[in-house]
């Protein structure tokens, strides 16, 4: 019995500790306390007796905590140059995406001013209340408040001064215009190494100036700076591979190709840049210089475009088992020297590039370490443009930078000439010791002839063949067709054209 009373004892005593414990743990997270320094609180060491804690009363208010003060939603605000296809394109997908934008950059994205020829003009898209429609250029480059000026006018005169104007004044730049970029992209390149000199970021962007709606631009800026570009063949003109898929697929000659473009849209009044393949050029330099780091004068750049193509060429290419592109192509022919041209290229059925049709265009990128890559997509067009011009807006939204938006120069040297195997279409009149004299010529130039194809002659004074050559330079051709062209039996200029692949025969 006493062994039982001792143990209930032993537990109440216990317990009662629990509850004191628990109650002082209670008090502590129930009541405010505040621990005083030891020469009040914890006074033992001075007067010897034990510490005690001084309390507050729980009924004392609590300082007032200050609210933090409201923050203003910050605004990226745009001053757009032009107010037509591409801009009003701009304007739609930033009002029809604001709140996506909103989240994603956690800005607003405003156009402030939208500069036109004629502000009293309809425009095909809804002006926003709080933009304003102007007509002279410095009611937005001197406004303060714009932050990007966004150049979609086109031209190489007026749109120069705005957009050296822009970058001088601290505003970011976007822009479509491949055709200023390819004049003036050492002087671009120097206006933003001085302006961001003391350390600013003034930005320069231009995605949707090559090919449109493919992200080619800023592939090659991020996607292959630890690769090693080997070679660049494109369809880079919209409008030249519209016309030659219906000169190849339908059957149409070079003048009803164009005039069906032409009804379409995909064809300017004056058709030459697209035709002439100086569109096309203008695009390869800018891709030269991010593949390769190098500088080189668009008038050095061989350019053929396809006035010269003709129903005849494609019959024969078909019976090769290929077709014709113009292409725009820019190779490493040896370490250190690179090689371009824009020119119609004969193209074999399992090319990446074969199946490419309409107005589409398509880039390959061989390199070291990716080996093949290709972009397919649309290169021109009211929202395919604007869409890369958005692109480059987010992306300052977002606070994205890039330092060299050319990347950095290297010093690898640009080289007019190339190797190819060569289609030379020759028209003649029939007579005796055609082959023997092209074949004298060949040898002469030490061009080989891989073969020659020669459809049945329907008309003895409007006959056309084919030589086939194998590997030699463009230099070599040259000397060859300015020779045979002088023939008395040749009727016009040896049409040529290389083909792109060295494996082109299977």
């Amino acid at each position: 019995f006493e062994k039982n009373k001792e143990k209930k004892e032993k537990k109440e005593k216990e317990s009662t500790i629990m509850i004191n414990r628990r109650l002082f743990v209670a008090l502590l997270t129930a009541v405010p306390l505040v621990i005083v320094p030891s020469c009040t609180a914890f006074s033992s060491s001075l007067t010897g007796k034990k510490p005690t804690f001084l309390k507050m009363s729980s009924t004392a208010e609590a300082p007032a905590v200050p609210e933090a003060p409201e923050t203003a939603q910050k605004s990226l605000r745009l001053g757009i140059f032009g107010g037509g296809t591409v801009g009003g394109g701009i304007v739609e997908i930033i009002q029809q995406k604001a709140k996506y934008f909103n989240e994603l950059t956690t800005q607003n994205i405003d156009v402030r001013k939208i500069c036109v020829r004629d502000a009293s003009k309809p425009r095909d898209f809804t002006v926003p209340s709080t933009t304003e429609i102007v007509t002279n250029y410095d009611d937005i480059l001197n406004d303060d408040e714009i932050d990007v000026v966004v150049e979609v006018m086109g031209g190489t005169t007026d749109a120069k001064d705005i957009v050296f104007s822009a970058l001088r004044k601290g505003k970011d730049v976007v822009t479509a215009n491949k055709a200023l970029i390819a004049a003036y992209l050492p002087e671009i390149e120097a206006i933003l190494e001085e302006v961001n000199s003391d350390g600013s970021r003034v930005e320069f962007r231009y995605e949707a100036a090559v090919c449109g709606g493919i992200p080619v631009i800023r592939s090659l800026q991020s996607d292959f700076v630890g690769d090693e570009v080997s070679m660049i063949s494109g369809i880079i003109n919209g409008c030249t591979n519209f016309m030659l898929t219906a000169m190849d697929r339908d059957g149409k000659s070079y003048d009803e190709a164009l005039a069906e473009a032409s009804e379409l849209g995909y064809a300017e009044a004056d058709p030459t840049l697209d035709v002439g393949g100086f569109d096309a050029r203008s695009k390869l330099k800018i891709l030269m210089r991010l593949a390769y780091g190098i500088e080189v004068d668009e008038e050095e750049i061989d350019c053929r475009g396809i006035t010269d193509l003709t129903t005849v060429d494609f019959d024969y290419a078909k019976k090769l088992g290929g077709t014709i592109k113009l292409l725009g192509v820019a190779e490493r022919v040896e370490e250190g020297k690179i090689a371009a041209f824009v020119s119609p290229c004969y193209v074999t059925a399992d090319d990446p590039l074969f199946a490419v049709i309409g107005a589409t265009n398509a880039i390959e990128i061989l390199s070291k370490n990716l080996q093949s890559s290709t972009y397919i997509g649309q290169g021109a067009g009211r929202f395919p443009t604007a869409n890369s011009c958005i692109n480059d807006i987010v992306a300052l939204a977002k606070g994205d930078s890039s330092a060299l938006p050319f990347n950095p120069s290297s010093g690898d040297q640009f080289v007019n000439d190339y190797q190819s195997t060569f289609f030379l279409r020759i028209k003649y009149e029939d007579k005796i010791g055609i082959t023997r004299q092209c074949g004298e010529i060949c040898e002469k130039h030490d061009v080989s002839i891989h073969s020659i194809l020669q459809n049945p002659v329907t008309s003895r004074q409007d006959a056309a063949f084919v030589i086939i050559t194998e590997k030699v330079s463009l230099n070599q051709i040259k000397a060859v067709c300015d020779e045979i062209k002088e023939l008395d039996w040749c009727t016009e200029e040896v049409f040529y054209m290389p083909v792109l692949r060295e494996d082109w025969m299977r």
